[in-house]
């Protein structure tokens, strides 16, 4: 085994996924890699695609139970990256002790408060847009968080849990994240493939014209957590850090529709503009929580792909 050992939560999940599909990628296997599952079964269309050095443990995030079989057989991480979350705002609102318990990493930070080895561990850990509270555009990092449903308020305690029980740690507030289908592929529906989907089938679809966002390459998203574990493992020094991760373009629902529908040759007359106020979704929803990603680029020198060049990959992919 290599010395440098990454373990990513929720390794079976979109994000999660395309992280180990990344990892699998680099030149030379610099590191031992572990995830962390908690779907039964594992899917083999994944373990078939991984290198078979991957490591697989079933967690459960409620209770800790599996993190001692992860010390035990793989060691204490340098880099642990948690993707896992109760992530569906409307299931957090009718579940929030779940949300709260799932999203609020505390075994994860407990367990690896246990080591007794002389080595710092980072965490790189999700969060999301929606801490924000959405009255305004373009949020940075330093702006106050209000969030407005138990989604968010899940994430920011999350974010506070972290700030005081974590030495080293990077927060990424992550927007709405798209792209190719993973290699076993999720249950949920995926925001491109889903517009792509009803739009094809020549009805009118409402879309949500005062809601925006900064929706996210997912390969965008793996090469800045790449980036974060190369600078952890090769500077070696104290590394706190709070990053929105979004990309570049600030697009409502419906402008989100109508580059698919160009890309695609779809009539944008089939896209029907609403307001978010006319459709009760069950659960609040910040209006506009675009960011600031200034930070991010300067900080990893990393360009997120514009909204357009991503729905061109992405659905690129899918056709292949």
């Amino acid at each position: 085994m290599s010395e440098k050992r990454v373990l990513v939560v929720g390794g079976t999940g979109y994000l999660g996924q395309h992280l180990l599909h990344g990892l699998s990628e680099i030149e030379g296997k610099p590191y031992d890699v572990a995830a962390t599952h908690h779907s039964m079964p594992l899917p083999q269309l994944l373990l078939d695609a991984l290198p078979h050095s991957f490591v697989f443990f079933h967690v459960d995030l409620k209770s800790g139970s599996g993190f001692d079989a992860v010390a035990l057989k793989f060691g204490q991480p340098d880099v642990v990256v948690n993707c896992a979350a109760l992530s569906v705002p409307r299931v957090c609102e009718n579940d929030p002790d779940s949300a709260m318990s799932i999203n609020v990493p505390s075994s994860l930070v407990n367990w690896l408060s246990s080591f007794t080895e002389n080595k710092e561990t980072l965490l790189i850990h999700l969060s999301t847009d929606q801490v924000y509270e959405g009255v305004k555009s373009f949020y940075k990092e330093e702006d106050e968080i209000a969030p407005v449903n138990v989604y968010g308020k899940s994430k920011v305690a999350a974010e506070k849990f972290i700030y005081e029980k974590c030495s080293n740690f990077a927060i990424l507030r992550s927007s709405i994240i798209y792209g190719p289908q993973t290699i076993s592929p999720v249950p949920k529906s995926l925001p491109i493939q889903w517009i792509d989907s009803v739009l094809s089938k020549g009805e009118k679809v409402e879309f949500f014209h005062d809601e925006c966002r900064c929706p996210v390459y997912v390969r965008d998203v793996v090469k800045i957590i790449l980036a974060l574990t190369n600078r952890w493992l090769s500077e070696d020094k104290q590394m706190q850090l709070l990053l929105n991760v979004g990309g570049p373009d600030r697009v409502s629902r419906v402008q989100m529709a109508e580059v698919v529908a160009e890309i695609r040759g779809y009539s944008t007359s089939l896209i029907k503009p609403v307001s978010a106020s006319s459709v009760d979704r069950g659960v609040q929803s910040p209006a506009d929580i675009s960011m600031d990603i200034t930070k991010l680029v300067q900080t990893l020198n990393i360009d997120p792909v514009t909204y357009k060049d991503g729905v061109n990959l992405t659905l690129a992919a899918e056709a292949t």
